[in-house]
């Protein structure tokens, strides 16, 4: 392994909890401190961590980043990916659907049909409401597995639709004359697959974007229409 990939193993191993003493990454990651200086100021440069003169800190956006960074230098996605968490994940989604206004729910849980259901992240903006699944390990996807994943999010997404009667105080959408459910899928990694049988498959670092440009081009993707007043 060479000293940039060490170094940003342990900058990601290190910073679960906040910021940490740049003397602290130079030892774990067994890089002379004039090296790790050279490397850290590179990976501030595009904006990857924030330094000051004793520490090193990274947000959960630029953790992110610094993860598909690594696996592009050549690490092992399992291996970097047991430095991040969901809870990572989830934050750095949420924050992008509510700097485009939506109302967001996290793992939403109801029943359809005598059957349990779960969506990661549903946000309501009027009148579409988006319904996530979050795929945030997954790279290279194969097509028949992304298939699956798809499919199983357009039944999520349709009970949902069926249940809203209920449900719709959640979303701020109980006043609303139409409602527009998008199945999307949402991966840490950028898909080759854009869409998969109408369904997107939306990288975390594009999900700002196509949130705000989703209103434009929403009819050329799967969606179920329920036109009539949530009461």
């Amino acid at each position: 392994m060479n000293i940039e990939k060490e170094l940003i193993m342990s900058i990601l191993k290190l910073t679960k909890q906040g910021s940490v003493l740049k003397e602290h990454v130079y030892k774990d990651a067994k890089v002379s401190r004039e090296v790790a200086l050279n490397l850290l100021k590179k990976l501030e440069e595009i904006k990857l961590i924030y330094l000051n003169e004793h520490f090193l800190s990274a947000d959960d956006f630029q953790r992110l980043k610094l993860a598909v960074y690594a696996v592009k230098l050549g690490m092992d996605i399992e291996n970097v990916c047991t430095f991040l968490s969901w809870q990572e994940f989830e934050k750095v989604t949420v924050m992008a659907f509510e700097r485009n206004n939506y109302i967001v729910q996290k793992n939403l849980r109801f029943k359809f049909s005598g059957q349990k259901f779960e969506i990661d992240i549903v946000g309501g903006k009027k009148p579409l409401l988006v319904c996530v699944d979050c795929k945030h390990w997954h790279r290279g996807i194969c097509p028949s597995s992304l298939k699956k994943i798809v499919e199983k999010q357009v039944e999520r997404t349709f009970a949902l639709s069926v249940s809203l009667n209920s449900l719709a105080g959640k979303f701020g959408c109980v006043s609303w004359d139409k409602v527009k459910l998008v199945p999307v899928v949402l991966s840490l990694f950028p898909s080759r697959c854009k869409i998969c049988n109408g369904v997107p498959v939306v990288s975390i670092f594009q999900l700002q974007d196509f949130l705000s440009q989703l209103p434009a081009y929403i009819e050329r993707l799967k969606h179920l229409e329920k036109a009539y007043p949530i009461r």
